[in-house]
């Protein structure tokens, strides 16, 4: 029994999205196996064609692999500012026609088309806008549209590449069931290793599971894996509204004159900025340092910079922006930054920077704020205001 049989789903995914918009700017590497990723020793596939894939190599795999396995492959280090415009394009052109989107990440869309029935065939309006965006682009695009989300991605991942997939209301169950269980989206590597450990294979198979076996393996998780074996979704198609900018200020408990503190503050308001950029999933192309001094005067600095999340890229920057800003060397009340020219995405870091060894270490970081509070850590020259 499906638990929303009047929802019409629809879920879009831009093919190989970054290798395609690099054949959009270079058509040489058209039926090329192409790795768009950093160039230097420790970094990773960020993306890979289907021709690549062929040969066995994955997104997040190392670089150092992905050419062992595919030698012949071009090895572009990617640009992100293009592909967040490119996807900035897509978003435009679907919101002009749909009435309900979710912009699930940079290539990925869900769409609420429940009602339309009544005046065009979902389907079809499906199909029409998808071979829109391919006309209008001249990217690659592949959709799913069921009675849910689950089963609309499962259904685009069954399409691809540049293909269409319907799953009617009621044969939810029917289509996922001969699938293996890593189609299913919330199911990683360590989760289908315990699935398979107890026997599961397949997504049929999850499904007929008794629930209390599930739930001993993996808790409350255990209904949730369920539910979705079996076509369940009422996840709703939440709209999305992208933020313009990130910004910390703070206003001083004494005016001060002293570089130091005032360095030491901005570091620390740059970090919590930098700390709600990566939270939101969303990169900065621009940072503005502002100041107040004692009597009231407001001054700003910005600069443009490729697109990032990195501390160890934007604190430098700001740090200077200030250096610049701060001539007259009076007294100063408050001290600001803002992020700015945001795009979705975070991550240039780990795929694009050769720094990616940072990583881990941004990522455990924010896990400690996230469980303990914003000022659980930080790095040593900042200090809490």
């Amino acid at each position: 029994m499906n638990l929303q049989p009047n929802r019409s789903i629809l879920h879009l995914d831009l093919d190989s999205f970054y290798v395609s918009v690099e054949r959009l700017r270079d058509s040489r590497l058209m039926n090329k196996p192409v790795l768009v990723g950093g160039v230097g020793e420790r970094s990773v596939v960020a993306a890979c064609s289907y021709e690549a894939r062929r040969y066995g190599v994955r997104s997040a795999m190392p670089m150092r692999q992905a050419r062992q396995l595919c030698p012949e492959a071009v090895v572009i280090k990617g640009d992100w500012e293009a592909y967040s415009q490119h996807s900035q394009m897509v978003t435009e052109l679907i919101r002009e026609q749909a009435p309900v989107v979710e912009k699930a990440s940079i290539d990925e869309f869900y769409l609420d088309l429940t009602g339309m029935d009544r005046y065009v065939g979902c389907y079809r309006w499906s199909g029409e806008l998808r071979r829109r965006i391919v006309r209008q682009t001249g990217l690659s695009v592949s959709l799913g549209l069921s009675s849910n989300k689950t089963v609309a991605k499962v259904a685009t991942g069954e399409a691809k590449p540049a293909g269409e997939r319907y799953v009617p209301t009621g044969e939810e169950q029917s289509f996922l069931s001969p699938l293996p269980i890593s189609r299913l989206p919330m199911i990683g590597p360590v989760t289908a290793q315990t699935l398979r450990r107890l026997g599961i294979t397949k997504l049929g198979t999850l499904g007929q599971m008794p629930l209390r076996i599930l739930e001993k393996a993996f808790g409350s998780t255990g209904r949730l894996l369920w539910d979705r074996a079996n076509g369940r979704d009422e996840t709703p198609v939440v709209p999305y509204h992208e933020p313009k900018s990130v910004s910390k200020e703070t206003t001083l408990d004494d005016d001060t004159a002293d570089r130091d503190y005032l360095r030491a503050v901005l570091i620390r308001l740059t970090e919590e900025a930098t700390w709600e950029l990566r939270r939101g999933g969303h990169s900065t192309g621009q940072v503005t340092v502002k100041i107040r001094y004692a009597n009231f005067d407001t001054h700003t600095q910005q600069r443009r910079l490729s697109l990032t999340t990195a501390d160890h890229i934007l604190i430098p920057q700001a740090l200077d922006l200030l250096d610049k800003l701060w001539q007259r060397r009076l007294r100063i009340r408050l001290v600001g930054v803002r992020l700015g020219q945001l795009a979705r995405g975070t991550e240039q870091l780990g795929l694009f920077d050769e720094s990616s060894r940072l990583l881990p270490l941004y990522s455990a970081m924010d896990r400690l704020r996230t469980k303990y509070g914003r000022y659980s850590i930080n790095w040593a020259s900042g200090r809490q205001v």
